[in-house]
């Protein structure tokens, strides 16, 4: 519910939420939340949201990334910097996103860039092909979800070769 909320953009009802959990709130209620957040651009909220999920697990690196990401959106960079400090005191290490899928009762794994697969040149070659026919439908990257310190061209980049996109190829 609490996410449900949160992508409808209902922020104040999902924290009240959160805050009147007859059992009180865990990282899961916290990590929805947060992700709201980062979606509606709550920054204040999203920093006390984060807050409150690190107190139940201080070395979880899922609070510091969307804290992170909810920060460089902002344009905060300096605020970017302490947070993946912090991460680092507290010894909290992001876990690269794997996409998986199965074909043939086959499961295929993926991470961004991955180049290791055994049909790598077919899954690059469909992935291309599929990017030209989005282009030409009106498809444009939205770049600014890329919260990388990198140009432009990069974060298009970044998106083209995303874990999901390589699995669906």
């Amino acid at each position: 519910m609490i996410d449900l909320l949160g992508r409808a953009g209902k922020l104040d009802e999902a924290e009240d939420l959160v805050n009147n959990m007859p059992f009180g709130p865990c990282t899961v209620a916290w990590m929805s939340l947060l992700s709201a957040c980062r979606i509606h651009g709550g920054v204040e909220r999203g920093s006390h949201v984060a807050d409150c999920a690190f107190e139940l697990d201080p070395t979880d690196s899922a609070p510091f990334v969307l804290l992170s990401n909810i920060y460089a959106a902002a344009g905060r960079l300096d605020d970017v910097a302490l947070v993946r400090k912090a991460m680092k005191d507290r010894g909290a290490k992001k876990v690269a996103g794997i996409s998986c899928i199965e074909v043939d009762n086959r499961v295929h794994e993926f991470i961004a860039g991955d180049i290791s697969h055994s049909q790598k040149d077919e899954i690059y070659t469909e992935l291309r092909r599929l990017s030209r026919d989005m282009e030409e439908a009106g498809y444009v990257p939205e770049i600014k979800a890329v919260l990388h310190d990198v140009q432009e061209k990069k974060k298009e980049h970044v998106l083209f070769y995303h874990s999901e996109k390589l699995a669906i190829a």
